[in-house]
């Protein structure tokens, strides 16, 4: 699998990559098709379209397509860059209209950033922020903040676009369960909807990572599934009893709630931490 550049040139109208095609067509609808290992996409969205209420839309595509984690990136990212010509134009429009949306509520995702917002504390390191709308949020509004995430070229691309958006903040390319910062570093670490992506066995390397690093508190979402969104990389499911589980074997104080998916607050003190 190619390292993908969302940044690269590519002709007007038309984004390709892999096995993904997408061509803007003014009029049309969003629509996705596979013939053999291609997935076709058409769409006529503007510039005024093109944001985190986009998810659900193409997530519905994806469904009926049978698109997986990858072929669902590649659309999201072919549908932004056929909508404005210019690469880093386009990504700062879909960077602002997705901002806009979550502090207002409109995108699917603004209940969990609000929550978790809520429960920050002092300095963050944001573990899996994948396009890093929670880590530009945070420091939008003052808050000193690092985004971490696998992918080089999405770090990149926060990297680029942060600047046009007024906003400074770390990036660091690292595996959420070894980051290269020092123990106690940052007041608060959060992990949102980052769990689900891994296997259990990874996931309490994580959670270790994440109590040696926050000076504070640990804040974990995960969505209640009963199955898996293939589409969206998720391998594992979560309930209440689950998180409950995993704020016991940290062996530190913690909290669970319910609000859009499940919450697990650590508080750290002088009780023991993951054996």
């Amino acid at each position: 699998m190619t390292e993908l550049d969302a940044l690269a040139p590519s002709p007007d109208d038309v984004w390709g990559h892999e096995n993904v095609v997408v061509r803007r067509i003014p009029g049309l609808e969003l629509d996705a098709a596979r013939t053999g290992s291609t997935v076709q996409v058409g769409h006529g969205l503007t510039s005024a379209e093109i944001g985190e209420r986009l998810v659900p839309i193409v997530t519905a595509q994806a469904r009926h397509v049978g698109l997986s984690q990858r072929e669902f990136e590649l659309v999201l990212v072919g549908i932004v860059r056929t909508t404005v010509a210019d690469p880093v134009e386009a990504w700062t429009t879909y960077y602002r209209n997705s901002l806009d949306e979550l502090l207002s509520g409109a995108a699917e995702f603004a209940p969990i950033h609000a929550r978790a917002e809520a429960l920050i504390v002092g300095s963050v390191l944001d573990m899996g922020s994948c396009f890093g709308f929670f880590p530009l949020r945070l420091a939008k509004k003052g808050h000193s903040v690092t985004a971490t995430d696998l992918s080089a070229g999405t770090m990149r691309l926060l990297a680029t676009v942060a600047p046009h958006l007024g906003i400074t903040l770390d990036t660091v390319v690292c595996d959420a369960s070894d980051v290269p910062v020092a123990d106690n570093s940052v007041d608060t670490v959060t992990a949102l909807h980052l769990l689900e992506h891994v296997d259990a066995e990874t996931g309490t390397r994580i959670m270790k990572e994440a109590l040696r690093i926050a000076r504070t508190r640990v804040v974990v979402a995960v969505p209640f599934e009963t199955e898996t969104t293939a589409c969206h990389g998720h391998i594992r499911t979560f309930d209440d009893a689950a998180l409950v589980e995993l704020g016991r074997s940290s062996g530190t104080q913690f909290e669970t709630s319910q609000h859009h998916g499940g919450w697990l607050v650590l508080d750290k003190n002088s009780a023991p931490q993951f054996a």
